[in-house]
């Protein structure tokens, strides 16, 4: 109990430190957080309403206030979970924005980084178990060779080679044009085509590290005594493979599936970029570009909150699986 305790308040910092710097960030950037809004409107309709810069202003969290009100007025705000008003959206509500675009961003890398784990946690346990073998000599060295490349740069010849030259995926937006999103199969079959190729882009960037992490800690978990001993016991290789050595040696790698998916949230924004795909990704991208803060500051807090909970769950997960964990 005093190491979940311990780790609770570990997280309860974390999302505190994560409120803080998802509120001063953006303030770094220049510009205006209404001059997204104001420069929609033509001189005359400023003119002929002299109040309006400042009723966008007070409206959209800027005005004459100091940093320590604006923050004070801002963990009041999340404390009723409203996030505020996009500007690139206006009058859209930020929660409304973040809605419409984040489950396409969930589904993306929620898929991509859970078959990267799998796959790669598989094929590595394998290359170390039969060492020298066709796994270990081709699979590891060509995923390697993937994932040392940038996430953005394999989506930029995907793209290209899979999708313009040869035509064997569609290379831009979520689903076909004319659809309407809904849960009908023919808007489902649609975005599934759509996302085929992104998320291989972000398993061709991860499954790599996956590969060598569990190679590495499975040749060391090969060599202890009690794999010996259950070989010794006449049980087949499959069984020791996998219910002895691989189920300890799964631990450290499990470890790092929270920064792992650090790294694949990170590198949405270019993925998205790259195949104009309309997730919380490229969104922050334009909401960045167009100093839109409220938008900012609300796909900022969801990506830093999905880290925080990403690596909560490989906690208690960990703490589950490994009695050494509990005896702490």
């Amino acid at each position: 109990m005093r190491w979940f305790a311990r780790r609770c308040l570990f997280y309860v910092f974390a999302i505190w430190v994560a409120l803080t710097l998802n509120f001063l960030l953006p303030r770094l950037m220049p510009g205006d957080p209404a001059g997204g809004v104001l420069a929609r409107l033509s001189p005359s309709q400023i003119q002929a309403n002299p109040g309006i810069i400042q009723t966008y202003r007070a409206l959209l969290g800027g005005g004459n206030k100091s940093v320590w009100q604006d923050y004070i007025a801002y963990l009041h705000r999340l404390t009723h979970f409203n996030l505020g008003i996009s500007t690139s959206n206006y009058p859209a509500p930020v929660s409304e924005v973040i809605g419409r675009t984040l489950p396409y961003s969930i589904a993306l890398v929620g898929v991509a980084v859970l078959l990267a784990f799998i796959i790669g946690t598989g094929i590595g346990m394998i290359a170390a178990w039969k060492r020298g073998g066709t796994v270990d000599t081709v699979f590891v060295p060509a995923l390697m060779g993937l994932g040392a490349f940038p996430a953005f740069f394999t989506a930029l010849l995907c793209v290209y080679f899979f999708g313009l030259k040869l035509g064997w995926f569609p290379i831009q937006h979520a689903y076909a044009s004319g659809l309407v999103p809904g849960f009908n199969w023919a808007f489902v079959a649609s975005a599934l085509r759509h996302g085929e190729l992104p998320v291989l882009v972000i398993m061709a960037a991860f499954t790599g590290g996956w590969v060598l992490n569990m190679r590495t800690v499975m040749i060391n978990t090969i060599s202890e005594d009690y794999v010996a001993m259950a070989q010794a016991k006449g049980l087949k290789d499959r069984r020791v493979m996998t219910r002895y050595a691989g189920r300890n040696a799964i631990l450290p790698p499990l470890n790092g599936f929270a920064a792992q998916f650090a790294g694949a949230v990170g590198g949405l924004v270019f993925v998205e970029y790259v195949f104009s795909y309309p997730g919380a990704g490229l969104t922050l991208q334009q909401a960045a570009l167009g100093n839109d803060y409220p938008l900012t500051q609300g796909l900022l807090l969801v990506f830093a909150f999905a880290v925080i909970v990403a690596n909560f769950a490989m906690d208690m997960l960990n703490f589950l699986l490994d009695p050494r964990v509990r005896a702490s």
